[in-house]
This record gives C-alpha cells, structure tokens and sequence, in this order.
C-alpha cells in the first residue's frame, strides 16, 4: 500500500476507481477520508489524541481453536525431524555430485532419517486420534469421554443429593422425633 492509497488520494496515473485495486473491490477505510493531522498531533503519536490514521495490525478472532498440547508438540517434533530429513537429503546429494566419501553415510542416515520422519508423523496423527477420543469426541460409540462424562455427571448427582439429605437433616425435616 503506497502513501496516496493511505491518505485516500487517487495516484495521478490510477485510471481504477477509488475503492478498487487489480479490478479486485477492496474497502476504503473511513479515516482515509480523515483530513490530515496537523503538525503537533503528528508529534503526540499514534496512541494520543487519535491523529487520524489506520492500525497496522487489527486483530481478528481465531477461526479454528488452538491444538491441544500434545498434538502441537507431536507435530513440532514432526516438522524438526522432517526439515532435517531434507537438509539431509541435500547434503547426501552434494556429497554424491561432489565424490565424497561421505556420499554412502549420508545416504544410508537418510534413509534411517526418513524412516524417523515418517514415525513422527505418524505420531502426530496417532496423538490427535487418541486425544480427540479421551477428550470429547462424543459421537463415537466406543469414546471414553461418553463414559468419562457418564462418571462426572453421575458424582455430581450424587453430591446434590448428599447436599440435600444433609440440609434436611440440619433443618430437622427429618423424619425423626425430636424426643
């Protein structure tokens, strides 16, 4: 974004309208219309008194809600062994074009490497499936957080009741005399 689409002044060659770029339609924000700060509110900054300009940085909500800890370092494990594979694999083939003798050992840590990268992924799959079965994925029959919230909903039954016997008791609404 160069300074005349800022300020909400056309460049002198722009034959596009105002509100598009590329033949693509964008929104004008409304403070480039603003008129332009003066010279001591230019000097107050961007945090004081306003000044008329657009945020660099507008933050949005998430769309899709942060991976559970286990998965996440599963799959960071998985993206280090596997940039390292292919920093491997690189090195195997400058060796091979280069005549090294380190050509044959880079070729077979390679292959063990890819092996390892492999697994990691795998990990990270095997990792997400067990978490999304212990925490939460009711619609499967065989999820253990269906038995899981079973035993939670079933204790906190069993403390409302205990609660109230207790209460009934205290208040001497019992069925026993008071002799």
């Amino acid at each position: 974004m160069d300074t005349d689409e800022r300020r909400g002044t056309p460049a002198p060659s722009d034959t596009t309208p105002p509100g598009r770029v590329g033949g693509a339609a964008r929104s004008v924000p409304a403070q480039a219309s603003a008129p332009e700060p003066t010279a001591s509110a230019r000097a107050e900054g961007p945090s004081e008194g306003g000044g008329g300009r657009q945020e660099l940085w507008v933050e949005e909500p998430a769309v899709r809600r942060r991976m559970p800890d286990p998965v996440r370092t599963a799959a960071v494990r998985a993206v280090i062994i596997m940039s390292l594979t292919i920093i491997q694999a690189v090195v195997a083939f400058l060796c091979t074009l280069a005549g090294s003798w380190l050509a044959f050992p880079m070729v077979l840590s390679g292959v063990a490497s890819t092996v390892a990268a492999t697994w990691a992924v795998l990990d990270v799959w095997v990792t997400r499936q067990v978490w999304n079965q212990r925490h939460g994925v009711v619609s499967v029959p065989s999820s253990t957080a269906r038995r899981m919230r079973r035993e939670r909903r079933a204790a906190r039954r069993a403390a409302r009741a205990r609660g109230r016997r207790e209460d009934r008791i205290r208040r001497g609404g019992g069925r026993l005399s008071r002799a």
